[in-house]
């Protein structure tokens, strides 16, 4: 699967023809001057594409409506060189439907002290034209990144190419198709929520479809394929016995080949990135999907265990967003299992019945084949390993019934002090920020679910921008959360959010 799309950012700049055509043509050469130094910055995930400069309504509204229609614009980034009368952007700004990033800087890093005059000033007007435009856009209510220092500095840069992920994953939100395979856990709460209205808000369509329909194309696999895709796995990982007949073992490994051929087949036949299942329905699979899914998220498409719906399509968005980035340590569903309440080692351990993916592993993958007391079919084969250590993130898309909330912490990922070699699933160890009884309290007052959408390469203010831009509530536990203060943010989002 192609995770990463040729996307581009349109720069514009506003200025106005008050100051003559040398005046336009200054500002048009230090436009120029900048894309070109920010593309050959190597900092930038994307390409930015210089676009003429914003003088008149009509070209301000043909620009950004060309913008909307470009499949490759994933969004604009907007400067004004001078004073950009705001009147002039009211429709463009109104019919613009893409990530927008207001970039508060100038041309020149030092005020020319020997040299400046009047003609200088007048050019060189960003510290009040920016002003101007952004005060139209905030009164129109328009949702925007800012970023503000000299252009050419490496924190700008690597402020716009944080917001230039988070604008994937906002354009890409729309783009998420999640296949259902049968139905949501009986009687559990927070798998569940309003698919019309994640509609409405991410762009997301949820589909289901009956297990015995996504059997018949696992059961259509040729013997030839999966025994090939069965040497792929044994040259890759290590084979763990543990007694069993290899013969035997390795004929449960190809049950899981093939339900790994067939339901990317089958996603890929019906256009869907996103996936979930349930351990209750699995109609005439040998097998629970689980080495199956861990590859498959490892090739890009989210999952969410127990028809958790929600978490499947927040693991491919953030999948998206850390796409093609340089070290990345991995994103993957999780799952709050059991605590170590030890003092000074307080910590949370995550895992799951079988479907974590192994971008986030640290050290050798596994594959075992153990029983598994849910399901009622045969013994599957998983991938087993642990998780690099770092700080991350775990985020929860919860319906609220009358709204949605993303809850996002801040974790610090550690390595559990002894192996558990009785425990065969990949496992992961975190304690959350500021530290481990004010962070689950935090998450259990937020309403945070048990299954997260976790990464360590996507950030908070990144996540935080993705549900502003969705115009969805979200709440941040971090090392500057208290509980006092987080009870009034709870409250004050009631207020602004609730319906």
């Amino acid at each position: 699967m192609k995770l990463q799309k040729d996307y581009k950012f349109w720069f514009c700049t506003g200025s106005q023809d008050l100051y003559g055509d040398e005046c336009l043509k200054n500002v048009a050469e230090h436009s120029r001057i900048i894309v070109e130094q920010l593309n050959k910055s190597g900092k930038l995930p994307f390409e930015v594409v210089l676009k003429p400069t914003l003088i008149t309504n009509e070209l301000i509204r043909k620009t950004f409506n060309e913008a909307n229609i470009d499949e490759d614009c994933a969004g604009v980034i907007v400067w004004c060189h001078t004073f950009s009368p705001a009147k002039s952007w009211i429709l463009g700004l109104q019919e613009y439907r893409k990530p927008l990033l207001h970039l508060h800087t100038q041309f020149n890093e030092e005020i020319p002290y020997d040299t400046i005059d009047m003609d200088f000033m007048n050019e060189n007007q960003s510290a009040h034209g920016d002003r101007e435009w952004g005060h139209m856009v905030t009164r129109m209510g328009i949702e925007r990144k800012v970023v503000v220092g000299h252009w050419d500095s490496d924190a700008v840069k690597d402020k716009i190419a944080s917001w230039m992920r988070t604008a994937i994953g906002i354009v890409e939100s729309s783009h998420v198709r999640v296949m259902r395979v049968a139905d949501n856990m009986r009687n559990v709460a927070v798998t569940e929520g309003d698919k019309v209205e994640a509609q409405l808000k991410f762009g997301w369509e949820v589909d289901a479809y009956p297990v015995n329909e996504i059997a018949e194309a696992v059961g259509a696999v040729s013997e030839s394929d999966t025994n090939a895709l069965v040497d792929e796995y044994y040259d890759k990982y290590e084979i763990l016995l543990e007694g069993r007949d290899a013969d035997e073992f390795k004929r449960h490994v190809a049950v899981q080949a093939q339900i790994e051929i067939g339901f990317e087949r089958f996603l890929e036949e019906k256009n869907y990135q996103a996936i979930v299942t349930h351990f209750g329905d699995l109609g005439a699979l040998k097998q629970l999907p689980g080495l199956a899914i861990q590859r498959l998220m490892e090739k890009g498409y989210g999952f969410g265990a127990e028809g958790d719906w929600k978490v499947a399509a927040m693991v491919r968005i953030m999948k998206l967003m850390s796409a093609g980035m340089k070290d990345a340590k991995g994103t993957s569903m999780l799952e709050d299992y059991t605590y170590n309440l030890v003092p000074g080692k307080e910590g949370i351990l995550q895992a799951h019945m079988l479907e974590i993916c192994p971008s986030i592993s640290e050290g050798p993958i596994s594959i075992k084949c153990q029983p598994l007391s849910m399901g009622d079919r045969e013994d599957p084969a998983r991938l087993v390993f642990t998780s690099k250590e770092g700080p991350g993130i775990a985020t929860s898309l919860i319906d609220l019934g009358d709204r949605f909330r993303l809850i996002i912490n801040s974790v610090d990922c550690k390595k559990v002090e002894k192996p558990m070699p009785k425990l065969p699933v990949a496992t992961a160890f975190w304690t959350p920020q500021p530290d481990f009884a004010t962070g689950c309290e935090a998450w259990i007052l937020a309403g945070g679910a048990h299954h997260t959408a976790f990464s360590y390469d996507v950030t908070a203010e990144q996540m935080g921008d993705w549900a502003a831009a969705m115009g969805i509530e979200a709440v941040y536990i971090d090392n500057n959360t208290n509980i006092r203060d987080f009870k009034k943010d709870l409250m004050l989002g009631q207020v602004v959010f609730g319906k």
